[in-house]
């Protein structure tokens, strides 16, 4: 016990591992919280608006994410060496982000009709403008974090988060008399928009000023917009593609199936997501550290491989070993249609940890293109999976499709990973044998 608490305090002196260890410990928190929050709307709303809060809630957030998504990676690439440009970086992703994801809302809102009974809630004056004020609200909600990430002060937001969960929680049992139709989407939406002062009080009046002293001494050029446009044109394709996995794929399958049929799915579908996010997590470390100190990539590399191996291996085997008594709690009909679904994107866990440790190899080097080609790749085999496999399989066609694809671009890409993780060994046997440089 002692050597683990030593071998942890030496991790936690390391940026690559605080930071990476902090948004573990937020998607724990996130899943716990969120697993919460969800059993008590099944518990205190009824079958139909618990499905339909989970289609809104998954529809705001695939438009609020539209941008927000794709800024990540930039995020994650250049506010570590942004220098006094930081905020002027921050307050754009926040319009862009804010702007894209608004435009897409409208537009779905004024061709609603087209898109099921499951949507007809935001019909109207007020639910509309309502949701397009959450969708911007959510826009700016999901940056913060990548903010905090890209400044190397990520141990923020795990506290964030847990506030948020908290009082989400509260509201959600508050309005379940008064708002039986919509409480859940409300619930959701005003807690985050409160949460947005203190923590951007935080990002500009504090974690900013403090980044910009701290790197003034570091003689580096700041990214130029011109530079920071490449990398999205050729991130931001890919990104999209991983977009359409993450929240298009349940927002398809709302228009599909019935409001409680669909809830029992987002339940499973979104633990599954939660475990993925773990591996994302380290990679957003990993390209901060990388962009911080390219020197240090192969090793970074490896040591993020190693520890999220370490942490996700243990958690996949419970999950699959507990499915159906993890989604029992919610009750017999979601363990009865969730628990296949749930073990599939579980399993497809284990070579998305692969895939995200080169995509995050790749980020540091601003390799867009190689990037793109990755992240549509994985999408495109994802997506038609999902759609030939679904007249057979039903809404479990989206586990079968997320593991065979995962498991096809691992293989796919596990030779070039292996360049990067020993790039470090590759140059030192070049420099001895004379080689003007890597290769």
């Amino acid at each position: 016990m002692s050597s683990l608490w030593r071998r942890l305090l030496r991790d936690l002196r390391n940026p690559l591992f605080r930071n990476g260890y902090a948004l573990m410990a937020n998607t724990g928190i996130t899943a716990v919280l969120g697993a919460g929050y969800w059993l008590l709307a099944a518990h205190y709303f009824s079958e139909e608006e618990f499905g339909r809060g989970q289609a809104v809630i998954t529809l705001m957030r695939l438009f609020a994410s539209l941008t927000a998504l794709g800024l990540v990676g930039a995020f994650a690439r250049f506010l570590p060496v942004a220098g006094r440009r930081t905020p002027e970086l921050i307050l754009r992703g926040y319009g862009i982000a804010a702007a894209t994801g608004g435009a897409a809302a409208v537009g779905f809102l004024l061709t609603l009709p087209l898109w099921g009974e499951t949507y007809s809630v935001l019909a109207g004056f007020g639910p509309g403008l309502f949701f397009l004020a959450a969708v911007v609200v959510w826009a700016v909600f999901t940056l913060q974090d990548v903010v905090l990430t890209g400044l190397r002060n990520a141990t923020w937001v795990p506290f964030n988060n847990l506030v948020f969960g908290l009082v989400k929680m509260g509201l959600l049992v508050t309005l379940a008399g008064a708002l039986p139709d919509g409480g859940i989407f409300v619930s959701w939406i005003v807690p985050t928009a409160i949460a947005l002062i203190p923590i951007n009080w935080l990002i500009f009046g504090v974690v900013v000023p403090r980044h910009v002293r701290q790197t003034a001494g570091v003689h580096r050029e700041a990214p130029r917009l011109r530079e920071v446009g490449r990398f999205l044109a050729g991130d931001f394709p890919g990104t999209l593609s991983v977009l359409a996995i993450v929240y298009l794929v349940p927002v398809v399958v709302a228009t599909q199936v019935g409001e409680a049929v669909f809830g029992r799915f987002s339940m499973a579908h979104t633990l599954g997501c939660m475990i993925e996010l773990l591996a994302m997590n380290m990679a957003v470390s990993l390209t901060v550290e990388g962009s911080f100190d390219r020197s240090r990539l192969a090793a970074n590399c490896r040591n993020a491989l190693r520890r999220a191996l370490t942490i996700i291996v243990p958690i996949i085997v419970v999950a699959v070993v507990a499915a159906p008594l993890i989604l029992q709690v919610f009750g017999a009909k979601f363990a009865d249609e969730g628990t296949l679904l749930l073990r599939l994107m579980a399993l497809a866990v284990l070579p998305r940890v692969l895939i995200e440790v080169y995509l995050s190899g790749l980020r540091a080097q601003s390799e867009a293109r190689k990037l793109a080609a990755v992240q549509i790749g994985l999408a495109g085999l994802v997506l038609a999976s999902i759609l030939a496999l679904f007249p057979f399989a039903g809404v479990n066609a989206v586990g079968y499709g997320m593991l065979l694809s995962q498991t096809v671009v691992a293989l796919l890409i596990f030779g070039k990973l292996r360049k990067i993780l020993k790039y470090d060994e590759i140059r030192h046997a070049s420099v001895a044998h004379g080689s003007p440089g890597a290769p």
